[in-house]
């Protein structure tokens, strides 16, 4: 399900810009910030929100969030944690979604996994196409998010979950290969 998220997220990127023009985007945009730590940050506040105040109140703050962060005259680091949280939420929910019948989500008054998924999709190339960043540039935040936003907002969010599967790796996985030596080499004088 994330999977297809993702190639539709990349797909409707791609045709957005195509349509653009090359000219059009900003390919050579270099961010000022460190993207690696403001994507960890947006998880962490994202992930607190929905922990102690649940969906709908971490749902209302990427709203805000977008609207207030739009109005900027060029794209920004506030404005790619807006990103990096809808992203995180919607993902999570609709994984969660992705396992409930569809009929029972009717029942419930939410929309499916697929309809969250394209809404997301459809908010974040807006918001991309705004200031005319790249599909790559899209690409390679979703890919940044993935890999370091995920981790400490499924941390939060789910710590019991997270700590089961902590229990359950196999002990070599648990450590990069090579850290117990490091770990000697550092307590040497």
């Amino acid at each position: 399900m994330i999977r297809a998220l993702a190639s539709a997220l990349s797909a409707a990127a791609v045709a957005l810009f195509l349509a653009a023009g090359p000219a059009n985007a900003a390919a050579d945009f270099q961010p000022n910030w460190d993207r690696v730590a403001n994507i960890k940050d947006a998880a962490l506040r994202i992930g607190k929100l929905h922990r102690a105040r649940g969906v709908k109140a971490a749902y209302e703050f990427i709203d805000a969030c977008y609207r207030t962060h739009s109005l900027a005259e060029n794209y920004g680091q506030a404005f790619e944690s807006c990103i990096a949280q809808d992203y995180l939420e919607t993902r999570m929910l609709a994984q969660v979604y992705s396992r409930v019948p569809p009929d029972a989500l009717t029942k419930m008054g939410v929309p499916t996994a697929a309809a969250l998924a394209d809404a997301m999709g459809r908010r974040v190339v807006a918001a991309l196409a705004q200031y005319k960043m790249s599909a790559a540039y899209g690409d390679g935040l979703k890919k940044l998010v993935d890999e370091h936003g995920v981790p400490v907002f499924l941390t939060i969010v789910f710590p019991e979950a997270v700590k089961d599967l902590q229990k359950r790796l196999p002990k070599e996985q648990e450590q990069p290969e090579g850290r117990e030596q490091t770990k000697e080499k550092e307590k040497a004088p």
